[in-house]
């Protein structure tokens, strides 16, 4: 189409979107971020495991044995889900970006915006310690306000020029031209309509929270409707509604993840909406207990086994840290501790009380799990053991916990450039990133690869829509379309940037990342020689 304009607009300013953002604007393009919210952050904000690396830098430091490979293979594996032995087939070329760009990924959020994920841990399901956090806070809350801060600076710094934020702008139509492609988005803000031209990437995040009797959730899961959730009011699925509306297929949406440890607030145990305990508890050596005081699997198994032995057995259930294991975690243990969702126990007995068990059964199951520990493995398969041994004469952090509607591996069908599909292939100017998009995940998600889906695809979706944008703004000057008079083309050979502008609009798009960067997407770099060309339109 002619129409194109010379900005790329984000929906969605959770991490996928931001990570978009920041990419264009490294690219050389402008961004316009659009969110319904009154404040950015989305879910990305509650993420509290970390965010998964192979080939780190901070796993480097501690010697940690891990490939891209290794991860893949425990990604696909995953994939798979419980009751098939392959996955989806879209899912490994998606799986393959996403675990050979995690490193740069992670390196690129530690370099770029100083960030601290220097601790490392383990996760179910994974064969290697890749899970990065900070000392401080939850990582999605540190990550996710790092690249907002960001954003906003370079708002204020540029006036609005290379990137613009628009919050309480809830999208609701994608604006298409004659031939199919999209130009644009269509929003409402103070009840007013208004209208952004340009590429689009959708990184609107999912549905788990879409409980209404038309919403997604109810036609492909409703089995989960009752359920408690996890996500916030927002996660409505409206960038897979959107997109839809114009084609686009979608991919395994009845995937969706029931996490097995809802923290149980005792003051209001059927609230709706509750937090989430985070799976490193479990990676530092947290146990599961039945009502009986029983362990009943493997705690570091996948997510949708845990809380399918959850269904098997009775609850309440508890998850139990011991000294050691509480001391490793200890910012999560007090940020539950202030929310009333987990409680101290200054001894085994203290806990067998509370439970209304026996503390001779609590000290068989800590007998056993010592025993097992020292072998290394037990009946249920478990392989990692930590911070053991666990004593009655210890203290303990302690919380009730239940499964959880929590995360949507199903979305919108991309390719490995982030475009999403329609029946006869790429939509045109339309991306989409971070849970919205289908596909990466298979049937089931390994813990601390959203935050990672997020930082990848958002750098890919960021990185092909300036390619796009670019190739569109070239040919454009080619036919002589748009542009009143000249047209300028500058060349930094050292950046490895391109900058075009012509007419009064001052039009700006990029060829490529300055080389210091990890480059997220497979770009051709210009051979660049002469400083600035002009040519005639």
């Amino acid at each position: 189409g002619g129409g194109m304009a010379s900005q790329v607009i984000v929906v969605g300013g959770g991490l996928a979107g931001l990570s978009a953002a920041h990419t264009v604007i490294e690219h050389g393009g402008r961004v316009v971020l659009l969110d319904k919210m009154a404040f950015l952050g989305g879910n990305s904000t509650k993420a509290t495991s970390g965010i998964n690396g192979a080939l780190t830098k901070a796993q480097m430091k501690k010697g940690i044995p891990d490939s891209p490979e290794i991860f893949e293979q425990d990604t696909v594996k995953s994939a798979c889900g419980l009751n098939h032995s392959a996955p989806p087939e879209y899912t490994p070329p998606l799986a393959h970006v996403l675990t050979h760009d995690s490193g740069p990924a992670v390196d690129w959020l530690m370099e770029r915006f100083g960030l601290d994920l220097s601790l490392v841990s383990q996760l179910g399901g994974h064969s290697q310690p890749r899970t990065h956090r900070g000392k401080e806070r939850f990582p999605g809350f540190t990550i996710t306000y790092a690249l907002m801060e960001k954003l906003e600076a370079i708002e204020a710094e540029t006036g609005g020029e290379v990137a613009r934020i628009v919050s309480k702008a809830n999208v609701n139509k994608l604006i298409t031209d004659a031939t199919g492609h999209v130009v644009g988005c269509q929003y409402e803000k103070d009840g007013q309509a208004h209208t952004e031209m340009g590429p689009v990437i959708l990184a609107t995040g999912g549905f788990a929270a879409d409980f209404s009797p038309q919403g997604i959730l109810a036609r492909v899961r409703p089995d989960l409707v009752n359920f408690p959730t996890t996500n916030g009011e927002h996660c409505t699925g409206d960038g897979i509604k959107m997109a839809e509306a114009i084609g686009a297929k979608s991919v395994d949406l009845e995937s969706v993840q029931v996490h097995p440890t809802g923290l149980v607030h005792p003051g209001e145990p059927e609230a709706k909406v509750k937090f989430l305990a985070a799976e490193a508890l479990r990676g530092v050596g947290g146990i599961l207990l039945n009502a009986h005081g029983q362990r009943f699997c493997d705690e570091l198994g996948r997510r949708d086994y845990v809380s399918g032995e959850m269904y098997k057995n009775k609850g309440p259930f508890r998850l139990v840290l011991n000294g050691k294991a509480s001391k490793e975690i200890e910012w999560h243990c007090k940020h539950y501790c202030g929310r009333g969702v987990m409680k101290r126990f200054g001894s085994g007995h203290e806990l067998a009380r509370e439970m209304g068990i026996s503390p001779a059964v609590l000290q068989d199951t800590f007998r056993r799990y010592n025993q097992v520990a020292q072998r290394g493995s037990d009946e249920f398969g478990k392989k990692f053991f930590h911070n053991l041994p666990l004593e009655m004469n210890d203290h303990f952090h302690v919380a009730i916990v239940c499964p959880i509607v929590h995360y949507c591996m199903g979305g919108l069908k991309i390719d490995e450039e982030s475009r999403v599909i329609n029946s006869s292939g790429p939509i045109m100017n339309l991306y989409a990133a971070g849970e919205l998009a289908g596909g990466v995940h298979g049937r089931n998600r390994l813990g601390g690869n959203s935050l990672l889906d997020c930082v990848v695809f958002g750098r890919v979706a960021g990185a092909t829509a300036a390619k796009d944008l670019f190739a569109h703004l070239l040919s454009q000057a080619r036919v002589g379309g748009g542009a009143a008079g000249k047209f300028n083309v500058e060349v930094d050979p050292s950046g490895q940037a391109v900058q075009i502008s012509w007419g009064q609009g001052g039009m700006a798009a990029a060829a490529a990342p300055a080389a210091r960067k990890p480059a997220a997407a497979k770009m051709p770099v210009p051979e660049a020689t002469a400083a600035p060309v002009v040519a005639a339109a």
